[in-house]
């Protein structure tokens, strides 16, 4: 799950699954990341994961509010279809790993490099976390 305020990926969850408590998991590690004001947006596709009574439910116990994709629409989530891409093609294209850990491992490693040192246009060329330091900092000086 993507803040899209400083591009920062703040919840993630892998199984060997595709049930809604796959998603469900992320979200949770996202709140508690970042506990969020009620009426955040929650922006997905129309997974069934997305769609089911547990997700929603959870989004709702959180005060999130739900917004979807339009049905078979790519380009209403192109900062999250842009993520999985460079995951790919950056670390995954053309590899085999032994077991699902090591596929795991790989995936959490490249999203602490996504997080922490890859530059994003949107943000001045700058990290994520450097972003959220570099705001930080102003939101201190607005203060004194």
């Amino acid at each position: 799950m993507i803040d899209l305020f400083s591009r920062q990926v703040v919840g993630w969850s892998m199984q060997p699954h595709m049930q809604a408590s796959l998603v469900t998991d992320a979200l949770r590690m996202a709140w508690f990341r970042r506990h969020p004001q009620p009426g955040l947006i929650f922006h997905s596709d129309r997974g069934s994961q997305y769609c089911s009574s547990v997700f929603q439910a959870a989004l709702s116990s959180y005060g999130m509010r739900s917004s979807m994709s339009r049905k078979g629409n790519c380009w209403d989530n192109a900062p999250t279809e842009s993520l999985w891409g460079s995951l790919k093609v950056g670390r995954l294209y053309g590899k085999r790993f032994a077991t699902q850990r090591e596929a795991m491992d790989e995936v959490i490693d490249w999203l602490t490099f996504y997080n922490h040192r890859r530059l994003h246009s949107t943000l001045g060329y700058i990290s994520p976390m450097k972003f959220e330091e570099n705001w930080h900092a102003g939101q201190t000086k607005k203060a004194a």
